[in-house]
């Protein structure tokens, strides 16, 4: 797995690109969203492609809205998938959701990572 910054519409025609994280460098840094570029699909997954697609793109969003029971139902379903390549990806996400779980968060979280 490839990570790059911002998206790359010629990859998108050639490869699938995911969205990762969006993260922030600094108190008025950018803010970049980190997409990963799989680059291996074992061609038995080749048809659910679309399907993965939009269970990623769906935990995205879950993860985003503190939905974090349906984030751990869709990380279930979707390891393994993309040849293993994500599967760091949605360990670490998992690890993450299970710290956010227990804590308060407030009004300002928006799951952008700070690196100040």
């Amino acid at each position: 797995m490839h990570i790059i910054f911002g998206k790359n519409q010629a990859l998108e025609e050639k490869y699938t690109v995911l969205e990762l994280d969006t993260i922030q460098v600094g108190k008025q840094g950018p803010i970049l969203t980190a997409y990963c570029v799989v680059e291996n699909i074992p061609l038995e997954e080749m048809p659910a492609v679309e399907t993965f697609k939009h269970l990623h793109s769906q935990l995205m969003d879950a993860y985003r809205e503190k939905q974090w029971n349906t984030c751990d139902k869709i990380i279930a379903q979707l390891m393994g998938k993309w040849g293993g390549e994500v599967d760091t990806f949605y360990v670490e996400l998992k690890s993450r959701i299970d710290s956010l779980r227990v804590k308060t968060l407030d009004e300002s979280w928006n799951a952008t990572i700070n690196k100040f």
